[in-house]
């Protein structure tokens, strides 16, 4: 019987946890150090606002899980969504004048395609998590946080069984 090896796996996890519940994505993330580690293969990263740093995460990975906020769905606040990096990157421009400290994380994955190329990371997956009130204020809302949860339950169960 072969036994296939784990994937090398990196979660990112954005938001703003002074903007309400903005910080569902570093939640995700904080939760997963903690109940992921000693997982084999498998690094979690707070990635706060930091968009940029993607690019120097993907090239060390295999896969790469994202995991973060999205307003103005219609759905109720909590609602996840999994799907592909390939549908929600930004179209890039050919502008040789772009704003490094205003790039968000799905123009950093436009840019990381072109600019690894064949080091791109075979999978690449985004799971947002539906939440409206981004205003100023430390602490997510029950709702949102109901839907981290799910998220990090999920996670953990499929790293952990990998």
């Amino acid at each position: 019987m072969v036994q296939t090896l784990p994937v090398s796996t990196a979660i990112l996890g954005f938001g703003n946890p002074v903007r309400a519940d903005d910080g569902v994505g570093v939640y995700v993330a904080q939760q997963l150090q903690e109940a992921l580690e000693g997982v084999e293969k498998c690094q979690v990263f707070d990635m706060g606002t930091s968009a940029f740093e993607v690019l120097f995460q993907l090239k060390a990975h295999e896969r790469i899980i994202l995991v973060d906020a999205v307003v103005n769905t219609g759905e109720a606040t909590g609602t996840i969504y999994r799907l592909p990096a390939s549908e929600v990157e930004a179209q890039i421009e050919e502008d040789p004048l772009v704003f490094l400290h205003g790039l968000k994380w799905n123009q950093a994955l436009s840019y990381a395609r072109k600019i690894l190329g064949g080091d791109y990371p075979e999978e690449v997956e985004v799971y947002l998590i539906s939440v409206e009130d981004t205003r100023f204020n430390v602490g997510m809302s029950d709702e949102a946080k109901a839907g981290a949860d799910q998220v990090v339950a999920l996670l953990k169960e499929r790293l952990q069984n990998e």
